[in-house]
């Protein structure tokens, strides 16, 4: 073996468990690797403007930047994190064998506001808008940062519960006890699932990649984020999806909500392991916005502008 592979890793406890968890792996192929952590996109200068490499996600604009700039030869993330369009030159080179794909909700012990009147946080307009669908009268607030960030402030706000997924917890053993799992929620796409990205070019990191990647999660992941690009049209919106394989069925189901929870488009369908699910997604979506989809979102890309 030669060079070393550079995997570049923002400096959170979850997004170093992650970039280990791949060192391990490269490691036990014979692959030598060094772990770079790399700083924010505030001490980040290029000379040519983000947008003309098509970077664009706010969580991994900072290792897309190093990568080009050939700090790091590889970037691990949250496959759910990352844009259905890769920026110019970055290439999907693993994905990782799923892990939990549930949402769940993290409470104090008592349950009893879930018939009656509860304040939950998350910081994401899918949650949000499932959680407000099932329980309308709830009020739904704010909640921003890493995992261990949001659990600190859960536990020093009044609210009732927060939503996680739980992979992230459950990988850095952080699951709380007083957790309840929410399998009626339609996951984020790609939720559980971890992503190796490396350079279009790089035939020696991405053959070394190969070898990690989970055939099962990389096509139930590209039909839920071919599903959520056709509908998202660069916006983001309250979209679920999970695709599952199991007895020769790929099974999926998606949803598109208001951003209130008060209107909710679903889609279920299955086909053949055997058959070409090259397009299954897009089918799934065009199925969404041919029920109404399109309107509401439309309407949903004027509330985000104000």
């Amino acid at each position: 073996m030669n060079k070393a592979i550079r995997i570049g890793t923002r400096d959170s406890e979850l997004a170093l468990w992650q970039a280990h968890t791949v060192e391990k792996k490269l490691n036990d192929l014979g692959y030598a690797t060094e772990i770079v952590a790399v700083k924010s996109d505030g001490d980040v200068v290029l000379d040519i403007p983000l947008y003309e490499f098509g970077i664009t996600g706010i969580f991994t604009k900072t290792l897309d930047v190093a990568m080009i700039k050939g700090q790091v030869d590889i970037a691990v993330h949250s496959m759910k994190d990352v844009p259905t369009a890769l920026p110019k030159g970055i290439v999907q080179a693993a994905v990782l064998e799923r892990a939990n794909v549930r949402d769940i909700l993290v409470h104090k012990g008592n349950l009893d506001f879930l018939h009656d009147a509860g304040t939950i946080a998350t910081g994401s307009l899918r949650r949000q808008a499932q959680w407000l669908n099932r329980h309308p009268n709830h009020k739904v607030t704010d909640l921003r940062g890493n995992v261990n960030t949001r659990l600190k402030k859960l536990s020093e706000n009044d609210w009732n519960g927060a939503v996680f997924a739980s992979a992230g917890l459950e990988r850095i053993n952080l699951l709380p006890e007083n957790h309840l799992v929410l399998d009626w929620m339609i996951p984020a796409p790609a939720q559980g699932a971890m992503l190796v990205v490396a350079m279009e070019e790089d035939t020696y990191t991405r053959e070394a990649l190969a070898k990690l990647n989970d055939n099962k999660t990389e096509v139930a992941t590209h039909i839920e984020r071919q599903f959520l690009r056709k509908l998202e049209g660069g916006c983001t919106a309250p979209i679920g999806a999970l695709a599952t394989i199991e007895d020769n069925e790929i099974r999926f189901e998606g949803v598109l909500l208001s951003i209130d929870g008060k209107q909710k488009i679903h889609v279920e369908k299955v086909m053949a392991v055997s058959g070409d699910f090259s397009n299954f997604g897009n089918d799934c979506a065009e199925e969404v916005l041919a029920n109404g989809g399109a309107e509401l979102m439309a309407e949903i890309r004027e509330k985000l502008k104000k």
